[in-house]
């Protein structure tokens, strides 16, 4: 994996891992991190030379579970 690999899949990760949170219920948060995650890995795998499937299929599996394991507290940072 090249430097500028690394840095994408560094960056994607974050964005991932930030945009799962949407949404009040856990059932929301994880649908949507799901979703987000999966697009994220699709695009990632694709640019990296990988397979778009694959990467959709770990990346919507990340965001669903980071959205799952989140609350609302850290969503509103406790507002």
């Amino acid at each position: 994996m090249t430097a500028r690999q690394s840095i994408m899949l560094t960056g994607m990760l974050c964005a991932v891992l930030s945009l799962s949170a949407c949404g009040q219920t856990k059932g929301e948060r994880a649908l949507s991190g799901g979703a987000i995650g999966a697009g994220a890995g699709a695009v990632g795998g694709a640019l990296m030379g990988g397979d778009p499937v694959t990467g959709a299929i770990i990346g919507g599996a990340a965001g669903a579970a980071t959205g799952a394991l989140t609350n609302s507290n850290q969503i509103n940072l406790e507002r």
